[in-house]
């Protein structure tokens, strides 16, 4: 079995979400997708997010197909655990990381990176509702 790991917050799913869960699942036969905690999108996103709750997340998120497993992190090291429970082979992550350290890189065999849907974005879909 060829296990595929990404994760994110995913708050506002969008298409862009959807793509990155297809094609990752393509590659592989099971994905499993990291989950941040509420505690640790305040963190990195600001007091204003997330907009949807770790529980409301998962339940979207265990609706998609493409998508095998869920598991929650809410730091650095659980993160790095939760990618070595799952034996991931395989990171599929956002090109916008490509000049960025990727969390787990030095446990997997590859790491892949997906080039973003022109203009999805959860910040963007966020900013407009607000405006």
């Amino acid at each position: 079995m060829s296990v595929i790991w990404t994760n994110g917050c995913f708050d506002v799913l969008h298409r862009g979400h959807i793509e990155l869960f297809e094609f990752a699942k393509s590659i592989g036969t099971w994905l499993t997708v990291g989950l941040d905690t509420d505690e640790r999108v305040k963190r990195s996103k600001g007091e204003q997010r997330p907009f949807n709750n770790l529980g409301d997340r998962i339940k979207m998120l265990e609706a998609i197909r493409f998508i095998d497993e869920i598991k929650i992190f809410n730091s650095d090291i659980q993160l790095k655990k939760q990618i070595v429970s799952c034996n991931a082979e395989t990171i599929v992550i956002g090109s916008d990381y490509k000049e960025k350290k990727v969390i787990g890189s030095n446990l997997v065999k590859k790491v892949i990176f997906f080039d973003r849907i022109k203009n999805y974005s959860t910040s963007k879909i966020l900013n407009d509702i607000r405006i």
